[in-house]
């Protein structure tokens, strides 16, 4: 029998890499912060919850690069509808990553490409985006 079956762990999808149990994102709650590596450079990115999807962005304003968060793991305004930039305001479509509002308009978010499946959150790096860090890529054994 192979080691995941054993102890219950789900193999993550070829390439991938484990960020979070699907539970820890609430939709339209708080996001998955995580570190990355951007052109080789380190940067943060986030995973959150919208309209029940998983959406995933560095952690970076279209205007000016600086993170957007106004606390940790809170991008979202006080209605729960845009992603809004703690620094210059600029609101971005949760879905998509648009600027639809403030200084960017039209411009979009750097978004990783990430899936949900056996009730983990798994993100796929890419050639710009790479992980920080090595790091175990399955989610931990079910108790």
């Amino acid at each position: 029998m192979p080691e995941a079956q054993a102890t219950g762990a789900v193999a993550p999808p070829a390439g991938a890499v484990a960020l979070c149990a699907s539970a820890a994102l609430a939709d339209g709650g708080a996001a998955h912060l995580f570190d990355v590596l951007l052109w080789r450079a380190p940067a943060r990115a986030f995973a959150l919850r919208f309209e029940g999807r998983v959406v995933c962005y560095v952690n970076r304003c279209a205007h000016v690069p600086v993170e957007m968060d106004w606390q940790p793991g809170e991008f979202l305004d006080a209605d729960r509808r845009f992603i809004v930039c703690s620094m210059h305001g600029a609101l971005y479509e949760p879905a998509s990553g648009r600027c639809v509002g403030g200084p960017c308009v039209g411009e979009h978010l750097l978004a990783l490409d990430v899936s949900e499946q056996s009730g983990w959150v798994y993100w796929y790096p890419s050639r710009d985006i790479a992980p920080a860090a090595a790091r175990a890529s399955a989610p931990p054994p079910n108790p």
